[in-house]
């Protein structure tokens, strides 16, 4: 059975190591899909799910890491980050690759949405590559309205095409 809680410094600390472990395989799926495909650099992606940058997330009160369990064993995590009052940033939803295709995403980002509702947020926004058409279905599935595409200079020197959605949790 699958259990969603939000993620404590503890916790931050064992999914820093499992992502990081994850990703020294560069032939991995994970690896090709979310990293090689993209460009990205490994120092990037180091210092993206290095322990303290994690934490340090965690610690400024505007990100929330939300866990997907199965048996204490980490299955997936979403992130999302307070942009304002009324607005959330959901900046990445990850499944484990041996967990995906079972609902673990629908299930953390119901979780994201009723814990945004209960603060009180209004929107909430998220960003996907635009050739990320797996992504794409997902939010579009679950409500969200695509608001806009944009090309950005990704940090790693990069172009990137994201498509922006939203989702309104105020329906007046």
């Amino acid at each position: 059975m699958t259990t969603i809680r939000k993620a404590d410094q503890k916790d931050i600390r064992v999914l820093s190591k499992k992502l990081l472990t994850l990703l020294e395989n560069k032939n991995s799926q994970v690896y090709q899909d979310n990293v090689a495909k993209f460009g990205i650099p490994e120092y990037y992606v180091k210092r993206a799910f290095a322990e303290e940058t994690l934490l340090q997330a965690l610690t400024t009160g505007k990100a929330t890491f939300y866990l997907a369990l199965e048996d204490d064993e980490i299955t997936g995590f979403a992130q999302t980050i307070q942009q304002n009052a009324s607005v959330v940033e959901l900046d990445r939803i990850i499944i484990l690759p041996e967990h995906t295709r079972k609902g673990l995403g629908t299930q953390l980002l119901n979780q994201v949405i009723i814990d945004q509702e209960q603060k009180g947020i209004d929107n909430i926004i998220v960003n996907t590559g635009k050739e990320e058409i797996q992504a794409r279905r997902f939010y579009e599935k679950n409500g969200f309205k695509q608001i806009k595409e944009t090309t950005i200079d990704a940090p790693w020197g990069k172009k990137l095409t994201l498509v922006s959605y939203h989702l309104c949790l105020r329906h007046a």
